[in-house]
């Protein structure tokens, strides 16, 4: 079978397409064949070696993943051969992967598998963001940074469902479009507005509860200065590249807080409370409350593309590998 491996820290063109051997489940494992990957921001800092974790060499980026039971274990019971199933798999840019199954889910009837492969990432952060570490209240104001990405438009959608408000920002026209149809009620071009005035006049000069951040760098300074009284400021990630330094006296005087976000954290930590809230999100999946944006689809052989179109930041939705099996 082929996989991606990564075998020195840098961009993604020092990606490399090998044949290796299928592998072979454990007692209380199973074996995928891949259909799709869900590629995301984090994949790109792990190839560089910027993650939070760094796994031995040579390692196959990846996480989220859907297509078929190859084989499963002896201890497994849960599934089958041949059903159809999607989730959490470690190091899944390849034509097989093993996985564990309580990380995995049937796959939902209607659903595709490039959207199910892109999905469960991006709406595992964003719901426990805003609801875990927000504490996100209907009738609340959230401001989404990066709000076209993947996490962004599934904060978007999420946000709406708990009753907010919801202002969108974005590099682009063409983005913030994008963010409109999801459902953003107001808009802001960070690239040519002035991000801390717009928040002051879309809001009355209140400012807004909650701040969802994946991007960082130069916004992260004018959102927390936007905040309201006791807001949050969520801390997702920095796909912008640098990592803000935020004056402390800010949140003194807002009476607000700056919350991490770490959703690989969150599944490590707390399995039980993390299988509950993505089993919640699946059965949204599967009754069609959430719909996964996937703009563009890339074979195996480019997953190197498919991550240059994320660091770039010119991927609008989820960008997923495909397989072609």
């Amino acid at each position: 079978m082929r996989a991606v491996l990564c075998k020195q820290w840098g961009l993604p063109e020092t990606l490399v397409l090998e044949e290796l051997p299928s592998p072979q489940p454990g007692d209380d494992e199973v074996v995928v064949s891949v259909k799709a990957v869900g590629m995301s921001f984090p994949d790109v800092l792990t190839i560089q070696g910027k993650y939070q974790s760094k796994p031995a060499f040579p390692f196959t980026p990846g996480g989220d993943v859907s297509g078929t039971i190859k084989a499963v274990g002896r201890n497994v019971t849960a599934f089958k051969v041949g059903d159809a199933v999607f989730g959490k798999a470690k190091e899944s840019c390849a034509e097989e992967v093993v996985a564990d199954p309580k990380k995995l889910f049937r796959m939902p009837a209607g659903v595709d598998y490039a959207v199910a492969a892109g999905f469960g990432n991006n709406y595992q952060t964003s719901l426990y963001a805003l609801r875990e570490r927000g504490q996100l209240k209907a009738g609340e104001t959230v401001l989404i940074l990066g709000a076209s990405g993947g996490v962004g438009l599934a904060a978007i959608e999420l946000a709406k469902m708990m009753g907010a408000r919801v202002i969108a920002c974005a590099s682009t026209q063409e983005k913030l479009e994008v963010c409109k149809r999801i459902g953003a009620d107001d808009l802001i071009n960070y690239e040519t507005e002035n991000l801390r005035e717009r928040i002051k006049e879309l809001t009355n000069d209140r400012g807004v509860d909650i701040v969802y951040d994946p991007v960082g760098d130069k916004f992260a300074d004018p959102a927390v200065r936007g905040l309201a009284w006791g807001g949050r400021y969520l801390v997702v990630g920095f796909a912008a590249g640098e990592i803000p330094k935020i004056p402390l006296n800010l949140p003194l005087l807002k009476g607000g807080a700056i919350v991490g976000v770490w959703s690989g954290g969150f599944s490590r930590n707390e399995p039980e409370k993390q299988r509950k809230l993505f089993e919640e999100l699946v059965g949204m999946l599967g009754a069609g409350k959430i719909k996964p944006f996937v703009s563009e689809t890339f074979p195996l052989e480019r997953t190197g593309d498919a991550l240059r179109a994320l660091m770039t930041r010119k991927a609008v939705g989820k960008i997923v590998v495909v397989t072609g099996k």
